[in-house]
């Protein structure tokens, strides 16, 4: 027995030797952890929640400073912290839009234009407008009144914008010039909103709704968040990565932009321009190349509306919302760390640069938007 002790005892000092030279891997906080479960301790009874698992590890930390000039491979993969599935995947719409005539209705006593809604199927908004009517939408008795007709989905609570456009086949941007939405375009549940026709008419099949839907940075803006319920107030921005708002939490903007403006969120050259490039293609904000695994900044004070890679092009996305209109987007990252609906500071590392995406090379894709309109991020940015 002593014998048997003292051989384990020599054959383990190789093995300890050898963990000693292996380097410890510092990940970002909470990085694949399970988010901390905060719901009511009752069966879960929706879709299931997807989150995403951490690629296997490198050969070495990547240093969050930047301070690691090692050269490496980007293999276009995108890291990110635990999350569950954009609202618009986890909340799915039934397409049960219902079509109504052109009609003419007289107000009744007691009539609200809420009831008029109600009784013809048409959207209270979309009757307003067919009637040149203001909030609060006053009418008067024996008043004849134009109902508007066509398909209206009646939205329910948690149901995104982009997944009404994806359940009808229609283009999200058409649905938003059809209803003259408008900042913050967060809809209502139990609002009915008119959804124009498929393109060729008809009903379209699955693979049709497929193919004409594609995801864009104005999607996410205008038809992201989840339609709140009456008296549901936006959720309280969160202040740590840590912590993990639900898909069908509604985040909305700061009320306006942080004293200070812009900086610029990595140093690098800048690759491509704003606007139309050689062969005809825009570009809604400007290229940057830097180092890989470069730390990116906020370039202002802000509320994450979208973290992920839902948009093939542009890889590992951040997108943080400023107030007064202003939107800020960060493309080809690796490394994601930080969630939706977080709170961050101008200066603070949102992500870590790559390649991901369609990037020519390890670099930055960098938009500045007011309202829904791509504004050259030079303009706002400091003189180097």
């Amino acid at each position: 027995m002593v014998r048997a002790r003292s051989l384990l005892a020599a054959a383990s000092l190789p093995l300890l030797g050898l963990a000693a030279c292996i380097p410890q891997v510092e990940r970002p906080a909470g990085y694949g952890q399970p988010a901390p479960d905060r719901r009511p301790q009752r069966p879960y009874r929706g879709p299931p929640v997807q989150r995403y698992d951490p690629p296997p590890r490198r050969d070495q930390a990547v240093p969050q400073d930047g301070s690691d000039d090692r050269p490496r491979r980007d293999t276009g993969a995108v890291t990110t912290l635990p999350a569950p599935r954009p609202a618009w995947e986890a909340r799915p719409v039934r397409a049960d839009a219902k079509t109504i005539p052109d009609a003419t209705y007289i107000v009744q006593p007691g009539d609200t234009l809420s009831k008029v809604a109600d009784r013809s199927g048409a959207g209270l908004e979309a009757i307003a407008r067919a009637n040149d009517l203001d909030s609060p939408y006053t009418i008067e008795t024996g008043e004849r009144l134009t109902i508007p007709g066509g398909r209206y989905h009646q939205v329910r609570r948690g149901e995104t914008g982009i997944a009404i456009a994806r359940a009808y086949g229609v283009e999200w941007s058409r649905i938003v010039a059809a209803n003259a939405l408008v900042e913050p375009y967060v809809l209502r549940a139990d609002q009915r909103v008119l959804i124009p026709d498929a393109p060729g008419g008809g009903r379209p099949s699955a693979a049709e709704r497929a193919s004409a839907f594609k995801l864009d940075i104005d999607d996410i803006l205008t038809g992201g968040e989840p339609a709140l319920a009456n008296n549901q107030a936006p959720a309280k921005p969160i202040a740590t990565p840590r912590r993990v708002l639900p898909s069908n939490a509604v985040v909305t903007a700061p009320a306006r932009l942080a004293s200070g403006g812009f900086l610029w969120p990595v140093d690098g050259r800048v690759v491509k321009r704003f606007g139309p490039g050689a062969s005809g293609e825009r570009n809604d904000g400007i290229k940057i190349a830097v180092p890989m695994a470069t730390p990116i900044h906020a370039a202002a004070d802000g509320v994450v509306a979208y973290v992920g890679d839902g948009i093939a092009a542009l890889g590992g996305l951040v997108i943080v919302k400023h107030g007064g209109g202003w939107t800020s987007v960060y493309g080809h990252a690796s490394k994601l760390l930080v969630q939706r609906g977080q709170s961050v500071k101008r200066g603070q590392t949102i992500a870590l640069s790559g390649d991901t995406g369609f990037a020519d090379r390890p670099e930055l894709h960098f938009e500045l938007r007011k309202g829904r309109t791509p504004v050259d991020p030079t303009s706002q940015l400091p003189r180097t």
